[in-house]
C-alpha cells in the first residue's frame, strides 16, 4: 500500500504556500518513492482565484502532491455583528471537521497515512486524527520566537483576567523574548470576550499534545527562542514535544501564484536590472497589507523627500464600512495611482521610483543586485525571503503576529530597524523619510546590511551537508518511518 503524509493548512495563501513547500521538502527528503503528500484544502465562498491557479501550478510541477478539496459548506454561519472576523474564520474551519474525517477515511482505503500535519488554526482536526490513531504534528508557519510565545500563552491566560487591549501600557514577558506590549498581540487575542480569544487558547494549549512541531525557521536565526523551548520553560506544566526546525522554507521564484496580468511584475524586474547596486528600497506589505488613502499619501511624501530610489507595491485602500454594507463600490480591479497619491508625485519621481499595482514577484525582486533594503509588514514568509536574500529591513507590522516578529527582528536578530507609528498605527511622512534614508545611508543601515549578509550565509549552510535543517528533517522522516 502506498504511504502518504496528509497536510492540512488553514485557508489563506501564506499558510497554503508554506504547507506546500513543506510537502516538497518531505518528498525530497523521503528517498523511497512510495510516498505521496496529500493537501486538504478548505473550499471557501470568498476564495481568491489565485488559490486555484496556485494549486493547478503545483499539481503540474509536482505531481506527487495531491490536493483534496473539501465540498463547499452550505451551513449558515453565525454572522452576528458581535462576532469578530477571526471568530467567524475559526468557526468556518471548525465546521469543516466532518470533511476532515471523510477525507482521512477515504485516503486510508488506498494509502497508509503516516502522519497528519495540521496548521495551528486547524486544531479542530486534532481529535479526529487521534480517534483514527493517526499521529498528529503541527506545522508552525511562523518562527521559533512566535512559537515560544504561543506555547507560553495558556500560562499568561491563567495569570491574568483582563483583556490585552485594556492593558495599554503593560508589557508581556515571554521566556527568551524581548518584552512585548499587550496591545500588540495578534488581534484574536486582544478581547477576552471575543470567542476567537478562547479559540486561540484552545489551539495553543494543544501544541504540547502533538507528536511534534515542525517550525519554519533555522537554528542560527533564533538561538534564544530555540534554547528556551528546548529547556521546557515555555510549557511549565507538561513535557514539550520534539520541535523540528526545518526552515527556511521559501517558495522559489516561479512557485508563487500571481495576481494581475503579469506585465507590471515583469517590467519591474527589468527596471531593477537598470538600477545601481544596492540603491533601491523595496516596499511591499503582503496580500492583506492595505493602507488608508491618507496613509498612502504620507508614504509617498516620505519617499519623495528621502531622495532614495524605490520600488513600491500599492494595493487599493480597504473598503469603507459604507462600501461593504451597500456593496456599491465601483472600484476597478487595480488601484488608481493618480487619484490615490499626491498630485504630480508620479511625474516628479519617475526617474528614481517605480510603482507596481497590487502584486510583485517578491522572491525575484529581493534577489536583484540593485535592491538594498526592504520595508515590510513582517509576515514570516517575507522575513525569511529577506533573510535568504541577505536584505536588511524596516519593520512595519500590520496584523497577526507581526508586532512580535518586529521586536525579535529589531532587538534580537538585529537585521531590521523599526518604523515608529503613532498610538493609532499611523506613520508620518517624516518617519518614512527618516527610516528609508537611515536604512540606505547611515552607519546603522550598513551594520544591518552586514549582519543580513552573514545571516544569508547561515541560511544557505543550514541545508548543506550536516546543516542543522538538513539534520532535523532527516530526524523527522525517521520518526515517521518508525510509526
Amino acid at each position: 500500500m502506498q504511504e502518504t503524509i496528509v497536510l492540512y493548512p488553514a485557508p489563506g495563501m501564506g499558510h497554503i504556500v508554506s504547507m506546500v513547500e513543506l510537502g516538497k521538502l518531505i518528498l525530497c527528503r523521503h528517498h523511497h518513492h512510495h510516498l505521496s503528500v496529500t493537501v486538504l484544502l478548505i473550499t471557501s465562498p470568498h476564495e481568491p482565484p489565485t488559490t486555484t491557479s496556485y494549486a493547478t501550478h503545483v499539481t503540474r510541477t509536482t505531481p506527487s502532491i495531491i490536493f483534496h478539496r473539501f465540498p463547499l459548506l452550505s451551513t449558515p454561519q453565525n454572522t452576528s455583528p458581535t462576532r469578530s472576523r477571526a471568530a467567524m474564520a475559526f468557526e468556518f474551519i471548525r465546521l469543516n471537521t466532518p470533511n476532515v474525517l471523510n477525507a482521512l477515511q477515504s485516503i486510508s482505503t488506498t494509502s497508509t497515512i503516516k502522519a497528519l500535519v495540521i496548521d495551528l488554526f486547524c486544531t479542530s482536526a486534532f481529535h479526529v486524527a487521534s480517534d483514527l490513531n493517526i499521529p498528529t504534528y503541527y506545522f508552525f508557519t511562523s518562527g521559533a520566537s512566535a512559537l515560544a510565545a504561543f506555547l507560553y500563552l495558556p500560562t499568561i491566560h491563567n495569570q491574568n483576567t483582563q483583556s490585552f487591549k485594556d492593558l495599554t501600557n503593560t508589557y508581556l514577558h515571554f521566556p527568551g523574548l524581548p518584552p512585548i506590549r499587550a496591545s500588540h498581540m495578534p488581534e484574536p487575542l486582544l478581547d477576552r470576550d471575543d470567542p476567537a480569544y478562547l479559540d486561540f487558547i484552545y489551539f495553543t494549549s494543544h501544541l504540547p499534545k502533538s507528536r511534534g512541531i515542525l517550525t519554519n525557521t533555522f537554528k542560527a536565526l533564533e538561538p534564544k527562542a530555540i534554547k528556551v523551548i528546548a529547556e521546557g520553560v515555555c510549557v511549565p506544566d507538561s513535557p514539550t514535544p520534539p520541535v523540528y526546525y526545518i526552515g527556511p522554507l521559501v517558495a522559489d521564484a516561479d512557485g508563487r501564484a500571481e495576481d494581475g496580468d503579469g506585465s507590471g511584475p515583469v517590467e519591474c524586474l527589468s527596471w531593477l536590472d537598470a538600477q545601481p547596486s544596492r540603491s533601491v528600497v523595496f516596499l511591499c506589505f503582503g496580500s492583506r497589507g492595505t493602507f488608508s488613502a491618507a496613509q498612502l499619501k504620507e508614504i509617498a511624501t516620505g519617499l519623495e523627500r528621502s531622495g532614495q530610489r524605490f520600488l513600491w507595491v500599492v494595493r487599493d485602500p480597504p473598503l469603507t464600512d459604507e462600501e461593504v454594507r451597500t456593496r456599491s463600490s465601483s472600484r476597478h480591479e487595480e488601484p488608481d495611482l493618480e487619484a490615490l497619491l499626491p498630485e504630480g508625485f508620479l511625474g516628479r519621481t519617475k526617474d528614481r521610483g517605480m510603482m507596481v499595482k497590487t502584486w510583485a514577484p517578491q522572491v525575484q525582486v529581493l534577489s536583484k543586485e540593485s535592491v538594498g533594503g526592504f520595508v515590510t509588514h513582517c509576515g514570516w514568509n517575507s522575513v525569511l525571503e529577506a533573510v535568504c536574500a541577505g536584505i536588511p529591513m524596516v519593520a512595519w507590522p500590520l496584523y497577526a503576529e507581526q508586532h512580535l516578529n518586529r521586536v525579535v527582528l529589531v532587538e534580537d536578530m538585529k537585521v531590521a530597524m523599526p518604523m515608529e507609528a503613532a498610538e493609532d498605527g499611523f506613520v508620518s511622512a517624516d518617519e518614512v523619510e527618516k527610516r528609508v534614508k537611515a536604512l540606505m545611508e547611515s552607519e546603522e543601515g550598513r551594520d544591518l546590511r552586514e549582519r543580513s549578509r552573514k545571516m544569508r550565509k547561515e541560511a544557505i549552510a543550514t541545508w548543506g551537508e550536516g546543516g542543522t535543517s538538513s539534520v532535523e528533517s532527516t530526524k523527522l522522516t525517521e520518526s515517521w518511518n518508525r510509526v
